[in-house]
């Protein structure tokens, strides 16, 4: 069963972190935590956890501004913010020497971690998140994207369908997509279906990966890394390549037919791809 935890993040922000470890496991100790990407949450990374948690103290947490974590109207939501947040889960849950996985967002906090305390983190996952600044023009096309979305929703069935078919960034259809975003719904007083974090705040946390690049940061990881991508996901097989030659012990994986929610859209996949490298640092 899960069960919740609560953390005190920076500035006082309160946390919900999600234990997945199963009774046979460690119930103390080094660990592995869980970074979801930007709009995602815990609940994300179930069938990854599922997996994990058998054998290894399993954590997954709601970054600030998502999930059932406190989402503070003043922020703040930089970079400074969610490091600080996932350094005092590791070392209010006890995690550390942590394995750090972590999706998109999730990745670039989880590696600028790693390059701060080298001391508190044993390995590290990076999951489809790119090191280069993505330009302006990215924000206002998110901007722009979050006006077109038809909220509230009449039901969760309807926030499947536009996420996964309706969506104009949808390709083809994806039910993985639609389902992932219904995860992130909250039904409203008046009977519709809106999301749980806020647009405005999604946009600033992501500010500073539009306008910087993290290659330095990327440098800095010490520890043994994974970059894995999706074939077609948002992170270029050359981008990922330099990620692996910048970080001093990288190693590479991809997933034929894979997107950007690579761990949610194809879980057996994703394992497949990452248990080889896991597996080594979760036993050295």
């Amino acid at each position: 069963m899960v069960r919740r935890l609560d953390v005190t993040g920076a500035d006082g922000v309160r946390l919900a972190a999600w234990d997945f470890t199963e009774r046979t496991a460690p119930q103390t100790g080094p660990g592995v935590l869980l970074l979801h990407g930007l709009m995602g949450r815990a609940s994300h990374w179930a069938p990854a956890a599922g997996r994990l948690a058998a054998r290894h103290r399993t954590i997954a947490l709601d970054q600030r501004g998502h999930g059932a974590s406190e989402k503070p109207a003043s922020g703040p939501f930089t970079r400074e913010a969610y490091v600080a947040d996932a350094l005092a889960a590791v070392e209010r849950l006890g995690l550390g020497p942590v394995t750090l996985v972590g999706h998109s967002m999730g990745a670039l906090t989880a590696w600028q971690l790693a390059a701060e305390h080298p001391d508190l983190v044993h390995a590290l996952v990076i999951c489809d998140m790119r090191a280069s600044a993505l330009g302006a023009a990215s924000q206002r096309e998110w901007q722009d994207w979050f006006r077109r979305w038809p909220t509230p929703f009449p039901s969760l069935d309807a926030v499947r369908q536009w996420f996964g078919e309706d969506d104009p960034w949808v390709e083809r259809p994806n039910p993985a997509r639609g389902a992932f975003f219904a995860e992130v719904m909250t039904e409203r007083p008046d009977g519709g279906w809106g999301p749980v974090f806020d647009p405005a705040q999604m946009l600033t946390s992501r500010e500073t990966w539009v306008h910087d690049a993290h290659w330095d940061s990327l440098a800095q990881v010490r520890c043994p890394t994974l970059v894995v991508r999706g074939l077609d996901g948002e992170l270029g097989r050359a981008e990922a390549q330099e990620m692996v030659r910048v970080l001093p012990h990288g190693a590479y994986a991809e997933i034929p037919d894979a997107g950007h929610l690579l761990h949610y859209e194809h879980a057996d996949a994703w394992w497949e791809a990452v248990a080889p490298f896991l597996n080594g640092v979760l036993t050295s």
